[in-house]
Order: C-alpha cells, then structure tokens, then sequence
C-alpha cells in the first residue's frame, strides 16, 4: 500500500496540496497511480483543500489521532518543533503516511514542503485498523 500522507496550514487549496504530492511523488520515482491512499491528522479530515484532492483523485482519505501518529514516530525523519507542539507529533505527513501505510511502512520520499503543503510518500503492507 502507497499513501501519501500530507500537512497543510487551515484554507489551503487542493491545487496546493496537489503540487506537494507530485512533488514527493517524483522524488521517490511514482506515479499518481500508484497512490492508494492519502492520509492526514485526524483534525484535518474535514479540511476543504484535503477533501477536494481526495475526491479529485478518487483516493480514500484515510485520518488518524496523534496517538495513532505517535506510534509511527521513531520512523519519522523530520521534525518540526512547530508541529510537535501544534499536533503533538514530529511531521503529520511523515506520520500519517507511515500510520496509512500500516505493518511495514517505511518512508518512500520524506517530506516534501510546497506553499502552505507537505506531503510524504510511505509503503507498507496495509492499514494498521479498519
């Protein structure tokens, strides 16, 4: 399973978030297609940009509390202090990839910033809970 997880401040457009996960896509050399999932904080699952890409891609959108995104993190490569603070996690696209992607995950692209978007690309062997 290939899940793009993403991060992106409050009103950001999906044209944005788009242009982050083509972004982390081609760093990690895949395709659109490949994607199964997108994955985000569990406070983002509503927001306005996330859900337009979702549907746009017909991906699900998979969303997961810090608690679930915590168990990720000793995977995560990148930290931001901001986030930890704000989330309570060191990336929400590092964690949310790694916690869609489920047993297995590992980080395919780390996360990529794009105007008010990050995204990170992780693979594994499905999700950790229904």
């Amino acid at each position: 399973m290939i899940v793009a997880g993403i991060g992106c401040r409050k009103g950001t457009s999906s044209a944005e978030i788009e242009a982050a996960v083509d972004a982390a896509l081609m760093t990690c050399g895949l395709a659109r297609a490949r994607l199964d999932a997108l994955a985000t904080h569990a406070s983002k699952r509503d927001e306005p940009g996330i859900c337009a890409l979702a549907d746009g891609l017909q991906l699900r959108l998979l969303a997961f509390t810090a608690e679930e995104m915590a168990r990720h993190a000793p995977n995560v490569e990148t930290v931001s202090q901001r986030v930890v603070e704000l989330m309570g996690v060191p990336s929400v696209a590092e964690a949310s990839a790694l916690a869609g992607a489920g047993r297995g995950s590992r980080l395919l692209a780390p996360r990529i910033s794009h105007e008010g978007a990050t995204c990170a690309i992780a693979e594994g062997e499905g999700e950790s809970r229904p």
